[in-house]
């Protein structure tokens, strides 16, 4: 486990806890969405906990060139190949966050993942799919949540 990474992912959890004492923000006539915004900081805490937990990220919301959509983090743990799907939350009214990875999201990955694969020199003994839920804790913020081999393609 790499200091840096346990170091940077522990000052988000203290960014996230700070955000969370405060009063919800209103929304911003700025440039992005606020669920851009969102889910910015979800992949952010997802990248730096996948991080401080052994992972080597290799890729960061990588597009698919046939257009079969984006990988959002594409990292090895140990000898396996691991396509990362962040799915973020802010309240539960539309369940955990990682109910929103529908079977035809499923697939989306899935075919992105086989392009990556197809264009690597080091071809992986194995590969799996994870979810990183990522949900909002009205004490401390945004907290991730790795679900490992979340799915079969």
């Amino acid at each position: 486990m790499s200091i840096l990474a346990q170091l940077m992912y522990q000052a988000l959890v203290w960014k996230e806890r700070q955000r969370a004492r405060l009063p919800a923000p209103t929304p911003s006539t700025g440039s992005e969405a606020e669920h851009l915004k969102t889910g910015r900081r979800g992949e952010m805490l997802a990248y730096w906990y996948l991080r401080q937990n052994g992972y080597t990220i290799v890729a960061r919301n990588r597009p698919a060139r046939s257009g079969a959509g984006e990988l959002d983090l594409v990292g090895w743990d140990g000898p396996v190949l691991s396509f990362v799907e962040v799915k973020t939350r802010t309240t539960a009214y539309a369940g955990p966050p990682e109910a929103a990875v529908s079977r035809a999201k499923q697939k989306r990955i899935a075919r992105a993942a086989n392009e990556y694969l197809r264009h690597l020199r080091r071809k992986p003994v194995s590969y799996r799919f994870d979810v990183a839920a990522v949900a909002w804790d009205p004490h401390a913020g945004l907290q991730v949540r790795l679900i490992k081999d979340a799915f079969k393609a």
